[in-house]
């Protein structure tokens, strides 16, 4: 069968399977399959493919048609200027997260040597980013699962960072390492009755564990905020992603915690999506 055929065949069961990007999705996981970019299929719709990549496309098909994510399928995805290696241990990046990269940025020139903390950093796409763009930077990352800490030091290892960057497989009550200049975290914070709501590729694949902000939405965020107090620097930086509808009351606990709130940031969609605060 060739290139062609392939992916028509493709692009009709995501299309039966109200898949919202048949044809996207389709090249994407036939790109995967044979190992060459979207231009290769693009120049060579003539072009006959083994049974083995026949196989490897359609199966890839059959799981996306269930509405598995792209990102899990293929293991990859793009988060501000580098690919990480993603799989369903962890969440996958949103763009909206870059926002938190972009603020760091913004705060720090490229010269300043400071000690950055990601709490909940899952594949390590915020940590990394910063490292990448901040050469006098050196970061600690903390999760509370051993499977996500794994996949932060093969993607450290992939961007060479890792002289500059140590993991910890711990929950954030019980670290005690250090104090930092600066710290991130983009906790779980969906209300555990709004999960079952969220789109299909999130509930049935993405790990409850880096979703659900218990009860309220605030369970985490109320334990990263009280942890954080005691791991910043006074006048250290604490950039925090929340959801949409969370801006008033994350500010009042860090007030009560002893940080002053700088401002809150719009994603893309003009929603709240996180709030810089310093420890005063």
């Amino acid at each position: 069968m060739n290139i062609e055929n392939i992916l028509n065949e493709g692009i009709n069961i995501l299309q039966k399977n109200k898949i919202s990007n048949p044809q996207l999705d389709s090249e994407i996981l036939l790109s995967s399959s044979i190992k060459k970019d979207k231009k290769h299929i693009f120049l060579n719709p003539k072009e006959i493919l083994s049974l083995e990549q026949t196989r490897i496309f359609r199966n890839l098909i059959e799981r996306r048609k269930k509405n598995e994510p792209i990102a899990y399928l293929i293991n990859k995805k793009e988060f501000w200027k580098d690919e990480f290696f993603v799989n369903k241990d962890v969440l996958i990046p949103r763009p909206d997260t870059e926002l938190i990269v972009e603020q760091v940025l913004k705060i720090y020139s490229k010269d300043m040597r400071l000690q950055a903390l990601d709490i909940g950093t899952g594949s390590g796409c915020i940590l990394l980013s910063i490292l990448k763009e901040r050469p006098n930077f050196y970061g600690t990352g903390i999760d509370i699962s051993k499977k996500s800490i794994n996949i932060s030091k093969f993607n450290a290892k992939q961007l060479n960072l890792m002289n500059r960057v140590k993991f910890f497989h711990s929950s954030v009550d019980n670290f005690r390492i250090g104090k930092y200049d600066i710290i991130v975290s983009n906790p779980p914070y969906i209300e555990l009755l709004s999960i079952k709501y969220l789109e299909k590729d999130v509930f049935n694949f993405e790990p409850k564990l880096a979703l659900s902000g218990g009860l309220d939405g605030f369970l985490k965020i109320r334990k990263v905020i009280n942890r954080a107090r005691n791991l910043i620097k006074k006048n250290g930086k604490f950039i925090l992603e929340i959801g949409f509808n969370q801006k008033n009351k994350v500010k009042k606990i860090l007030k009560e915690e002893g940080f002053y709130v700088n401002k809150a940031i719009k994603d893309y969609g003009n929603n709240d999506r996180c709030i810089i605060s310093t420890k005063i």
